[in-house]
């Protein structure tokens, strides 16, 4: 049994932003509509903005009446925003079916990222991680991946969105269909328009979805959430790392790298006294040398009732030098949203959501 059968059926939305031109297309030509009618539809959503059919004011009152019945346009409600300090904002979004997800604007600079979530809840399960901690309720659609980035694009004011990631809560690969469907979207130029390279999915490692991203061809990057540099180790942090090897996900990076020429970026959260210490920095630069990779170090954003605690200043400093002394190409991430529930999934727990379907963490 694959892990989306072990979940609630993802709702059939059939909303407006779950459609490319060929499927609108295809609608406006049993319904008897001019194909023209598509360009102005999407030309409005991801042109012009809109938030209604209302707005499409070159459509009849009928099509647009029909096309709200059909196909239903905005689907989330805006629950909560929170604002950082470092002018982060947080969108907790509720649907249809009283399920709940987040998405983030992050702003650097004149760069606007925005980082989507690919489910509600996780089945992963990482014990260090807010978003597992209640389970996986059911997959988002593609519609409803592509509105989260819709929502962070409308907070971006006079900046373009520039960046969307893949990170936030759930699995990406482990809802591969609608996750493609949406990275594919975000890219289009008739889409979102946001550049391939500027694009990035996250995966804890699933090597059969890894292989079959890289055949896709797309120019995105591919991010791999190592968290530790041995199996042993790795297996405490991530329960799915019990079935699945370091050397497996290598194979798959290298096979990534080979299809696509792009490198992959390994994701390592520097827990304090887990994984920060001289030996685990020496034995991740001895293994990143097995594939054209770069990491990211990434301070641990500490979550209420988990027993893990940031690294020092120092440490961080120390693992990031004994690195680049080997010639890792490392990067220190820098945190963002410090002083809001900035971790995946704090927000959605404080805000008390409903969860059904809870089991535990199945296997990939």
């Amino acid at each position: 049994m694959t892990t989306s059968e072990k979940v609630s059926e993802t709702p059939a939305t059939g909303g407006l932003f779950d459609q490319t031109p060929d499927s609108l297309r295809a609608l406006f030509k049993d319904w008897g509509e001019p194909a023209f009618r598509c360009k102005q539809v999407v030309e409005w959503v991801y042109e012009q903005g809109v938030t209604s059919y209302d707005e499409m004011t070159n459509l009849s009152k009928s099509l647009r009446a029909k096309l709200a019945e059909t196909l239903p346009f905005y689907q989330s409600t805006i629950v909560k925003e929170q604002r950082a300090s470092d002018g982060t904002r947080k969108l907790l979004l509720a649907w249809t079916d009283g399920a709940t997800s987040e998405c983030v604007m992050i702003p650097d600079g004149d760069r606007r990222t925005a980082c989507i979530s690919t489910q509600v809840g996780c089945p992963v399960g990482c014990v260090f991680c807010a978003s597992g901690l209640d389970g996986l309720q059911r997959q988002l659609t593609a519609g409803q991946i592509i509105e989260q980035a819709m929502r962070v694009r409308g907070l971006c004011e006079a900046e373009r969105l520039s960046n969307v990631v893949f990170m936030g809560l759930g699995e990406p690969l482990s809802n591969y269909v609608n996750t493609v469907h949406a990275v594919r979207t975000i890219n289009a130029e008739w889409g979102l328009s946001v550049g391939a390279r500027k694009i990035t999915v996250s995966t804890v490692g699933l090597p059969n979805q890894m292989r079959k991203l890289a055949d896709e061809k797309l120019q995105i990057t591919l991010a791999l959430s190592l968290h530790a540099p041995n199996d042993e180790l790795r297996r405490e942090l991530i329960p799915w790392a019990d079935r699945v090897t370091i050397s497996e996900l290598v194979d798959a990076a290298n096979y990534y790298f080979e299809k696509t020429g792009r490198e992959v970026t390994l994701e390592y959260i520097l827990l304090g006294g887990k994984n920060d210490s001289r030996e685990c920095a020496r034995d991740l630069a001895k293994m990143s040398k097995w594939m054209r990779s770069n990491i990211n170090l990434i301070t641990y954003n500490a979550v209420d009732g988990l027993p893990f605690e940031c690294p020092t200043v120092e440490t961080v400093e120390m693992f990031h030098s004994m690195l680049r002394e080997r010639g890792v190409n490392a990067h220190i991430r820098t945190s963002r949203g410090s002083d809001i529930d900035g971790a995946c999934g704090q927000l959605r727990r404080r805000e008390g959501a409903d969860f059904v379907s809870v089991s535990t963490p199945s296997k990939p």
